[in-house]
């Protein structure tokens, strides 16, 4: 079946346990696990569906599963699912793509599952055959046929949970539902939890486009800075864009701040037009006077920017630049912050991008924080693992973007593994409490 233009409702979950697998002495991390309680039913007998929507790279949509009311979307590579029992399973993303580490830990676990009777299901998001070439033996022995022959850029679902391994490959996408068997019951666990320490930090937490005000996101407002500040925020983002005539403004994007403000003239509108619109005719917008005259009023605060990518300029202009942490896109910004002594995060994809040593080119250039998405850790522990014991501090952004991943999740779950995220509401006062004893 073909999903290109399926559009799938993700749904809320609860999740009880995160986990990392650490392979022998060398401590290489491959990919995140879960463990998922599923909502129960009326009846331990009533059997659950499962649905597996597999996309391949060309097909350009992310791939998910799905079991009663639990959805979860996957990384790239191969997501194994066990059935601990109808109700509670957990998973793994194996990025057989970029790891053969990967691919042998991923054969392992399917041969010990086979052996032990297991009920699971696989399936493939984006490429996953690159370092499975190298397993075929393997694969085929445990009666994995079309898995052992796929192609990278095709999507693939598997189960067995009708007693035989049922397979299906497609060059773009594939759905499949099938039904999960009432009376499961498997104690066995293949992906154990690994808790990571860390120290509670008022600094692991940066106000997200100034933090969430009312339920609404991304405003950018003086009154969001207010009301998080209020809250226990220290570290606010601001986006910083540019308006008609040049002048530099807080607001995620136009046509954003066009539907928050009623706005419909032309794109982008000038300052003076700017500033005569509030957000929801409540929330006042900032320019960089307003940025600065906020900052001034609050010595301990500090400001973190996103998209503006003038280094220099934006230096100069701001009431403190002590205070100030810039979030950079090009290695040639970056390296231009460095060289003036400018506080950098250095985003995703030009920390993806650097060739060679990245450990080493972030020292040479004096930068202590990094900017991922989230959705980038599976595929990326290893990086993460070397930029901490490293002391950089890494912030994880795309909070709340994904059904359950919010910031309780995050702190929970990924917080150890990176140092901070981007959040839109303050929730941490709990882990907080022994900052004040």
């Amino acid at each position: 079946m073909n999903l290109s233009n399926r559009n799938l409702k993700f749904k809320y979950s609860i999740y009880l346990l995160f986990t990392i697998i650490s392979i022998g002495a060398t401590n290489r991390i491959l990919a995140y696990t879960h463990a998922t309680l599923l909502p129960a039913s009326e009846s331990p007998n009533i059997a659950r569906q499962l649905e597996l929507y597999s996309y391949s790279f060309t097909a350009q949509e992310r791939s998910s599963f799905s079991v009663g009311d639990v959805s979860e979307q996957t990384e790239r590579g191969l997501t194994l699912i066990h059935f601990n029992t109808s109700e509670k399973i957990e998973y793994r993303t194996f990025d057989t793509h970029s790891s053969a580490e990967a691919a042998i830990e991923l054969v392992a676990i399917l041969k010990r599952m086979i052996d032990n009777k297991a009920k699971f299901a696989m399936l493939v998001h984006d490429s996953a055959a690159q370092n499975l070439n190298g397993q075929t033996a393997a694969l085929l022995e445990m009666s994995f046929v079309k898995l052992s022959s796929i192609k990278n850029r095709q999507a693939y679902v598997m189960h067995n949970l009708d007693g035989l391994i049922s397979e299906e490959v497609d060059d773009s996408s594939i759905a499949e539902i099938v039904t999960v068997p009432a009376k499961i019951s498997d104690n066995t666990i293949y992906f154990p939890k690994i808790k990571y320490e860390f120290e509670p930090s008022i600094d692991r937490y940066i106000a997200h486009a100034g933090g969430e005000i009312n339920g609404v996101k991304s405003t950018n407002s003086k009154q969001a800075l207010d009301e998080n500040y209020k809250k226990g925020f220290r570290l606010f983002e601001l986006d910083i864009i540019e308006t008609s005539d040049g002048k530099l403004v807080a607001a995620h994007d136009w046509k954003m701040w066009a539907r928050f403000t009623d706005y419909t003239g032309t794109l982008p509108p000038t300052l003076a037009e700017f500033k005569k619109h509030k957000i929801y005719g409540d929330y006042e917008t900032l320019d960089v006077e307003g940025v600065n005259d906020w900052f001034a009023a609050h010595p301990d605060a500090t400001l973190i920017t996103d998209k503006v990518n003038d280094p220099i300029a934006f230096a100069k202009g701001f009431v403190d630049s002590k205070r100030l942490i810039m979030e950079l896109f090009s290695l040639l910004a970056i390296e231009e912050a460095s060289q003036n002594g400018i506080n950098t995060i250095i985003s995703q994809e030009p920390l993806l991008a650097i060739k060679g040593d990245k450990l080493t080119y972030l020292a040479v250039n004096n930068i202590k924080y990094v900017a991922v998405s989230r959705r980038i850790i599976a595929s990326n522990t290893k990086l993460l693992l070397q930029l901490r014991d490293q002391g950089i501090k890494v912030y994880v952004y795309n909070v709340n973007f994904d059904s359950g991943k919010d910031e309780n999740y995050v702190q929970e779950n990924e917080i150890g593994l990176v140092y901070g995220m981007y959040a839109d509401k303050w929730v941490f006062d709990k882990n907080l409490k022994s900052l004040s004893k």
